[in-house]
C-alpha cells in the first residue's frame, strides 16, 4: 500500500505540469537529472529582485486596502497533497489575498492555477474563504486581479489527481500541445517525439 504523503507535490509541480505534464514526469520519475537554465536563474533573481521592492510599496499598489503584509509565506495542505512558499500574503480585517510575482509578460492559465492552488492553502491554513489573488506581473509592473472561482478550484483537485497518477505509476504523458513551449524547455533533450 502506498503512503499517501508520499506525493507531497509542490504549488510549482502543479503550475509546471499544466505548462506541459511531461516536467511533472521528469522531476519525479528522473529527479536528478534536471538541468538549470539562464532562464532559470533569471527568474530567481527576478524574484529576489522584486521581493525588495515590494517590501518598500504598500498594499495599494496592487488595489488593496493597507493591512498585514507577509512575504515568502509557506503553506502546506494534507488535504491537496500541495506545499509551497508564497510570494506576498495581504491579511485586512475582511480577506487574506495572495500575491504570486511573475516573470512574464501576460498570465497563462497554468499561473491562476498555481495562484488558486495558494488560495485553497491559505483557506485550509486560516480557515477563512480566499475570494481573489494577485499575479504581479514583473516586467510590466502590473497587478492583475484573479478571482479564485469554482472552475479553478476543481482543475487544481483534478489536476492534483492526474498528477499523483503519473508518479505513482511512472506513465509518460503526452508532451505539451503548444509545441513552441518546447523551444526553450530544459527537458527538450529527453523527449524524442517533439
Amino acid at each position: 500500500m502506498l503512503d499517501e504523503n508520499r506525493w507531497l507535490f509542490t504549488v510549482t509541480d502543479l503550475k509546471q505540469y499544466m505548462y506541459c505534464p511531461r516536467i511533472l514526469f521528469y522531476q519525479t520519475c528522473l529527479p536528478d537529472v534536471r538541468p538549470v537554465t539562464y532562464k532559470m536563474q533569471d527568474g530567481v533573481q527576478a524574484h529576489a529582485d522584486e521581493r525588495q521592492r515590494a517590501s518598500r510599496r504598500s498594499s495599494r499598489w496592487y488595489g488593496l486596502p493597507d493591512g498585514e503584509r507577509r512575504f515568502d509565506v509557506w503553506v502546506q495542505s494534507s488535504t491537496l497533497g500541495l506545499s509551497g512558499q508564497i510570494d506576498e500574503v495581504v491579511q485586512t480585517p475582511s480577506e487574506i489575498i495572495p500575491v504570486d510575482y511573475k516573470m512574464a509578460q501576460r498570465i497563462g492559465q497554468h499561473y491562476k492555477i498555481q495562484l488558486a492552488a495558494y488560495a485553497m492553502m491559505l483557506e485550509e491554513a486560516y480557515q477563512t474563504q480566499v475570494r481573489r489573488g494577485i499575479i504581479y506581473l514583473i516586467p510590466t509592473r502590473k497587478a492583475n486581479e484573479v478571482p479564485i472561482s469554482r472552475t479553478l478550484r476543481q482543475q487544481v483537485q483534478s489536476t492534483v489527481e492526474t498528477m499523483r497518477a503519473i508518479a505513482e505509476h511512472e506513465t509518460m504523458p503526452d508532451p505539451t500541445e503548444w509545441r513552441q513551449r518546447c523551444t526553450d524547455c530544459e527537458f527538450r533533450r529527453f523527449c524524442n517525439d517533439v
